[in-house]
């Protein structure tokens, strides 16, 4: 049964911690919420609109959340279209877009599809 022989246990053998949680990966993060549209989780397309809290959406989505509110949880505080300001974005040039990935060339998948008009900066969250 053990202890029985003069065996000395250790602190780690008695004591169980709670296991840590994982951490998010911060690009993994960041890509999510400059990528996605944060109501339906789908990729941003045009035209793309911003609510108070600077949080991103299709604004097809948000027509669909107007219409429907019992759908989504996570935007009770768009009541109307005048809650939401349509962004317009200007294209990078560099972005070349979802390509399928062929051989053993580097493909960039930090490159933002937009970037800021004035000071020509990728929107990608890493700038203030």
């Amino acid at each position: 049964m053990g202890c029985d022989g003069g065996t000395i246990p250790r602190r780690d053998e008695l004591v169980r911690l709670k296991k840590k949680p994982e951490k998010v990966d911060r690009d993994v993060e960041i890509a999510a919420t400059w990528k996605h549209c944060s109501l339906t989780q789908e990729p941003l397309r045009e035209p793309i609109v911003a609510c108070e809290l600077g949080r991103l959406y299709n604004k097809e989505s948000v027509l669909e959340h107007l219409l429907d509110k019992s759908r989504f949880d996570n935007a009770q505080h768009i009541r109307s279209m005048k809650d939401v300001h349509t962004l317009n974005f200007t294209e990078n040039a560099a972005y070349r877009g979802e390509c399928a990935e062929k051989g053993d060339g580097y493909i960039d998948r930090q490159t933002a599809r937009y970037i800021c008009p004035v000071v020509g900066v990728e929107m990608n969250g890493r700038y203030k």
